[in-house]
């Protein structure tokens, strides 16, 4: 990962990328922040730290890239104890973003991204081509932003930058903290479904914090849920909605429990288990067929097999049908109704 021996990572050595031992941090007026944490994070995933203000998510994360230092028990880098890593390399190697983005005002797009890469060493022509190859990757064109400054971009705009430059030295560890948290709901969802699809083109280990369950739900391999210091429940999105294992989790959770499965289910589930109870197998057919025509003619009427089934149902009651066309590319494979959702909810609470 690193242009230095400093800190050295053998791909495929081990699963887990970062792991907290029985870490507590303790602040100099003896305010506890986090005490007796132990979780382990895979290589390649998002695990999402959440849980109200104050109880210890951030201090949490900020403990990988020694912003702070535990008090006690140990933080381990890819199979290291971060004390044992130079700070500022470790730094380096591990890319941040935060709420407040913090692009430096008097640098242009590109020299913003290539922050990193400058510091790590790398010579002027691979840093161009890093550097225009994530500004397109995020959805803003080289040509057009690179030679732009911070202010004449809008929020996302500038979020969009501040992840770039966060991948710009292709970090094994990314940290995120609120990122899209300051940017309204429209903006924030995009930015959202945009870093999912690019956590699926890159091998990178991300901590994500968030006050926001539903944030979490969707973006996260993992979840962590912390309250006043203490890591309560630490499992995948589905497992925390089904078995919450205190009030307080459930709580947080809500009410709608239902409706948030909806949100991390994916459309291809409900299908598949569709045509599974039919015995049937459901194939890929034009779209310009005679079901094709009828179901896949609006845009507003499709969802892709990965879309998750909220957005099937969203678009349902957007289209006033009780069904939409399952479409990947230009053919449809499949349909989802509204029965199809009813009867796999049904068939989850009798298990």
């Amino acid at each position: 990962m690193t242009d230095t021996n400093t800190i050295s990572t053998v791909q495929g050595a081990s699963t887990t990328m970062i792991e907290f031992e029985n870490v507590t941090k303790i602040y100099d007026d003896q305010t506890v922040a986090i005490e007796d944490v132990t979780f382990s994070v895979e290589r390649g995933t998002t695990t999402v730290l959440v849980g109200p203000s104050g109880c210890g998510k951030t201090t949490t994360m900020t403990l990988v890239n020694r912003m702070q230092n535990a008090s006690e028990g140990t933080v381990y880098y890819d199979g290291t104890d971060v004390q044992e890593l130079d700070k500022v390399e470790l730094r380096r190697n591990i890319g941040y973003v935060i709420q407040e983005i913090g692009l430096f005002d008097h640098m242009t797009v590109g020299e913003n991204v290539a922050t990193v890469p400058e510091l790590r060493g790398w010579d002027p022509e691979r840093i161009d081509a890093r550097v225009d190859e994530l500004l397109d990757l995020m959805s803003l064109p080289a040509e057009t932003y690179r030679d732009q400054y911070p202010r004449e971009l809008s929020g996302g705009q500038q979020q969009r930058v501040g992840v770039a430059r966060a991948l710009a030295a292709d970090p094994d560890v990314i940290l995120m903290d609120e990122p899209f948290g300051a940017l309204d709901p429209i903006t924030r969802t995009e930015l959202q479904d945009e870093f999912l699809q690019i956590q699926e083109r890159i091998d990178t280990t991300i901590l994500f914090v968030t006050h926001d369950i539903n944030e979490a739900l969707k973006m996260g391999d993992k979840i962590a849920i912390f309250d006043v210091g203490e890591l309560v429940q630490y499992g995948t999105p589905r497992e925390i909605l089904t078995n919450p294992n205190s009030e307080f989790v459930a709580e947080f959770i809500g009410d709608d429990r239902t409706l948030k499965e909806l949100q991390i289910t994916p459309v291809m589930d409900v299908m598949q288990a569709r045509a599974a109870d039919e015995g049937q197998q459901v194939a890929a057919v034009d779209g310009g067929g005679a079901d094709g025509a009828a179901l896949g003619s609006d845009d507003k009427a499709r969802v892709a097999p990965t879309d998750t089934v909220d957005v099937a149902l969203s678009k349902m009651i957007q289209t006033d049908t009780e069904q939409v066309a399952v479409v990947e590319g230009s053919n449809m494979v499949g349909v989802l109704t509204e029965a199809d959702i009813r009867a796999h909810q049904a068939a989850k609470e009798r298990v």
